[in-house]
């Protein structure tokens, strides 16, 4: 039977990077995944000559250089950049909130009378300690922009109304006084031309990988054969939910394929309207700038986690932090198992975000 230096559990950035550079560094790794292609979440595949993100529209973003050198060495990044509108009621607003959303809801066109409506609306609404989700965000840019732009799709996202939402899930709110619909900050930015797909491909080249293999079916065996594991799933799971089960929000994708060129003029539209079930609309060829004849669009439905569905979003509130505490307590005493990723590690990470922790890990992990 052939034995690895690390079996990764998981074809995603994060053990898709891992496995990489230990192989670079003499190592030798199997990849298993449970699902039939590589990539997890990033996946993307072509129809109609268009790059489709079958699992949620992923746009790169960083401030990180050496991240930003690091991913273009497996594919060149168009200059794309997120800018995403909102649909309410028949109403299109620009996100993040900006000048241009600040002169549609109000007719204002400077910033100072733009600030000056949404410190009116905060100093009205009398909240000084906020309770919840909604309080904290009525606090921060007031009621017209919560009630239009903020509630139906929160509660959409979360499965539960704003006030009976922890307030710490909303920080802060990007705000910005200019008439700039950037939605990222980050000095750099951009979609993969040709897709994610071909960056795990290039990455996992001459690496044994397994599909369609779930580790749970097959532990006793993969345990055997590898010194240690990489693990990307969920961590609750790995520990056969000893301590309960951690909660997890999960998305449905419903995907067409249509027979016109265009269909919403905008990669990204969120349906702000709680009526509408689903959360947004992505329209993938406008991440490429494709000119083909067809569209393929894909909504986006939230839905509650159950044990077999995908979970996406990790429910970061204080119960699940404190069972994750729990299990993070036995992992930490783990010599031969090191768990990355957001499910992993129980937490939302952004692709910059992974292909840090993760370049971080290898380091840690075989320069010790």
């Amino acid at each position: 039977m052939k034995t690895y230096d690390y079996l990764i559990v998981g074809s995603g950035l994060f053990g898709s990077i891992f496995a990489y550079e230990a192989s670079q560094k003499g190592k030798k790794c199997l990849v298993i995944d449970k699902r039939n292609h590589i990539g997890g979440n990033v996946y993307t595949k072509e129809i109609e000559g268009i790059n489709v993100h079958k699992y949620g529209a992923h746009i790169f973003h960083t401030s990180n250089k050496e991240v930003w050198e690091y991913i273009q060495k497996f594919a060149e990044f168009n200059r794309y950049t997120n800018s995403p509108i909102a649909k309410y009621k028949n109403e299109i607003y620009n996100m993040p909130f900006n000048m241009n959303t600040f002169n549609k809801l109000w007719g204002v066109i400077t910033p100072k009378e733009a600030k000056a409506k949404i410190e009116e609306q905060i100093k009205e609404s009398g909240i000084i300690e906020p309770k919840n989700l909604e309080e904290q965000a009525i606090s921060l840019v007031g009621k017209d922009i919560y009630e239009k732009l903020i509630k139906g799709y929160t509660q959409k996202q979360w499965g539960r109304p704003c006030h009976e939402l922890p307030s710490f899930i909303i920080k802060r709110l990007p705000v910005r006084f200019t008439y700039d619909n950037n939605y990222f900050n980050d000095l750099y930015q951009g979609i993969p031309i040709g897709g994610y797909t071909q960056i795990i491909e290039k990455m996992l080249k001459g690496i044994d990988v397994r599909m369609n293999c779930d580790f749970f079916e097959h532990r006793e065996e993969l345990e055997k054969i590898a010194h240690k594991i990489v693990f990307t799933g969920m961590i609750d799971e790995y520990y056969d939910y000893c301590y309960g089960e951690l909660e997890y929000r999960s998305l449905k994708f419903e995907e067409e394929l249509l027979d016109t060129d265009n269909y919403q003029g905008n990669a990204v539209v969120n349906y702000n309207e709680y009526e509408i079930p689903y959360t947004r609309i992505i329209e993938h060829k406008h991440f490429e700038y494709g000119q083909q004849d067809k569209t393929v669009i894909t909504r986006e439905y939230p839905s509650s986690w159950q044990k077999g569905d995908e979970p996406y979003y990790p429910m970061n509130d204080e119960r699940n932090n404190e069972l994750y505490a729990r299990y993070k307590e036995l992992a930490d005493k783990e010599d031969k198992v090191i768990f990355g990723g957001r499910l992993g590690m129980y937490k939302y990470f952004d692709m910059h975000h992974v292909i840090d922790g993760a370049l971080k890990c290898v380091k840690n992990e075989l320069e010790k």
